[in-house]
């Protein structure tokens, strides 16, 4: 497995600033955590990784998702 380095983080940040990792994986598709200098841990953002099967039902809920926080406003204005 190759290993960008931007992609890297240790297990103190990971545990500290989760977010932190989340945004590496939403970024590059992937997060690696290092413990003791040794790559341990995998953290994948499910939504851009073919490698991990969704059943239908699960990507119209990630897809609906998108759609409401990118059309949020004009939601909320059609309720009114």
């Amino acid at each position: 497995m190759i290993i960008n380095t931007n992609q890297i983080t240790s297990m103190t940040e990971a545990n500290q600033n989760f977010s932190k990792v989340a945004k590496i994986a939403d970024k590059s598709g992937s997060a690696v955590i290092f413990k003791n200098n040794k790559a341990k841990y995998l953290v994948l953002n499910v939504e851009e990784n073919p490698y991990i099967e969704l059943t239908d039902d699960e990507k119209i809920d990630i897809i609906a998702r998108r759609v409401l926080e990118k059309y949020r406003k004009d939601f909320e204005e059609l309720a009114k």
